[in-house]
């Protein structure tokens, strides 16, 4: 049960991500200041928003839940993901920064035309708004639980609501800014809270755990069944599935793509994309290794058996159960700071994206302050989108983590195969690419809704099928010229 100091912790944490996100953000001028921060934010800095960024209130609470159910497998995806970012740093990011581009997507526009443009950045911000919709909808799964043990009933949607204001105060006010350096301070209160539970974790834990824990097979980190199909921990499913997904995310989402665009230089950026991939692993390791020691804490025991609903409840019970005075407290704020940096991240890309790729082009005549004036007006729309779509997940049985994955991975391989085709592609068009980009998400939509394979392989086959289609229609077009 929370105490008043737990109540005090989260408190001042929530105030004063307020204060802090607008005292380093500054006075915000142009769309310059909002949406890049002037082209010149330290690459570890970068590098950190990044991890805090894909690192939403999911992997806190249904990391663990895996491992406690499970191996420590999933960490293989990891892997895949570091060799993901060294191949989108050095396919992607050249051609990104020779352009000076605002958008990846202007990319899509430079290469194709502006109806591929617009269809690509449009399906960004769908895909984004469920996909992080699932992740604001997560936070509020341990906050109701701890409140709940301490006789407080509130609904999933009041806890969404109070998350979402206090994000969206800093990130209208501040911009880009504000969300990077919030990233930081989120990123090392989650990291802290993963090492303090670990901490009274090995405390309580017998002194043969690691013992049981092997031989109960939990400890198993590298899978080389031959279930490569259907099974998605297995090794080359979890290393070349996340390789391309890491890709697809990290090379075509403007989600991520848009902090590269914030450091000083390709070399920065390369360099912050690729540190982030080791961050990651360390951090996947904590949240597996939180797992683990939850399962030899409760013995083992079923959701059920704990009078949970699902194994995503496990972690927020150890909160209530488990910690100290002032120390669940800190643990719930590293849940809040694990959302807050998604939800930040997430209304501030898909702002830039709306005035950028849509508004620009669809205005009849646009100044530096209209487009200013839009930016902060689209991140008030889509702040109540966000509120909207992250109360439609409440009945959903999967868990949370793997749900959130399955949402991208509808359109990550269209997108990722769009980039490729006009990467190295040279003949293709833009009907080809149109084409080839609905025809992908088409048969993927058919493939996850009837096949069980296993989710890493969505992107990788998206990708394969928008690639393959998009090369063979682009061969009634002309040799292009070589100029």
């Amino acid at each position: 049960m929370l105490t008043g100091l737990d109540y005090s912790v989260i408190v001042v944490y929530l105030f004063g991500s307020v204060v802090f996100g607008l005292w380093m953000a500054g006075k915000q001028r142009d769309n310059s200041d909002y949406f890049f921060g002037e082209r010149n934010l330290p690459w570890w800095a970068v590098s950190f928003s990044i991890v805090a960024t894909e690192t939403s209130s999911l992997t806190v609470i249904s990391v663990p839940a895996i491992a406690y159910g499970g191996t420590l497998t999933f960490l293989q995806i990891t892997f895949g993901y570091l060799l993901g970012r060294i191949l989108v740093s050095v396919l992607f990011l050249p051609r990104y920064f020779a352009g000076e581009l605002t958008t990846a997507y202007e990319f899509i526009g430079t290469r194709f035309g502006d109806r591929m443009r617009v269809t690509t950045s449009v399906t960004f911000m769908i895909t984004r708004l469920l996909a992080d919709g699932v992740r604001l909808f997560a936070t509020a799964i341990p906050v109701k639980v701890v409140l709940s043990a301490s006789g407080l009933e509130v609904a999933y949607w009041q806890i969404i609501v109070a998350i979402s204001l206090v994000t969206i105060a800093y990130t209208f006010f501040g911009g880009i800014k504000a969300v990077v350096w919030m990233d930081v301070v989120q990123m090392f209160l989650y990291l802290l809270g993963a090492v303090l539970a670990i901490t009274v974790l090995l405390q309580d834990a017998p002194v043969d755990w690691m013992t049981k824990a092997v031989s109960a097979g939990k400890t198993q980190i590298l899978d080389f069944s031959s279930d490569w199909l259907t099974s998605p921990y297995m090794f080359i499913t979890a290393v070349i599935g996340g390789a391309v997904l890491s890709m697809a995310s990290h090379g075509t989402d403007y989600l991520i793509v848009q902090r590269l665009f914030t450091t000083r230089n390709l070399k920065e950026s390369q360099l912050a994309l690729v540190v982030s991939g080791v961050v990651i692993i360390i951090q996947f390791a904590l949240f597996l290794f939180v797992g683990l020691m939850l399962w030899v804490h409760y013995g083992g025991a079923s959701p059920a058996d704990l009078g949970l609903t699902r194994a995503d409840e496990i972690y927020p019970k150890f909160l209530i159960e488990g910690l100290p005075s002032g120390v669940s407290g800190l643990l719930l704020v590293a849940i809040f700071a694990a959302a807050m940096s998604t939800v930040s991240s997430s209304l501030n890309s898909l702002s830039a994206a709306s005035v950028m790729d849509l508004y620009k082009r669809l205005a009849n005549k646009t100044t530096p302050e209209s487009e200013f004036r839009m930016a902060r007006i689209m991140t008030l729309v889509w702040s109540g989108l966000f509120i909207i779509f992250a109360n439609l997940f409440q009945d959903t049985k999967q868990p949370i983590v793997e749900l959130g994955l399955a949402i991208a991975s509808y359109t990550y391989g269209g997108l990722l195969g769009v980039f490729l085709l006009g990467l190295l592609n040279k003949r293709a068009k833009q009907t080809d690419a149109l084409i080839a980009f609905f025809v992908a998400i088409a048969i993927m939509a058919v493939i996850i809704a009837t096949y069980k394979i296993a989710w890493p392989w969505h992107t990788v086959i998206g990708s394969g099928i928008c690639l393959l289609l998009g090369s063979l229609l682009s061969v009634r077009q002309p040799k292009p010229s070589a100029q």
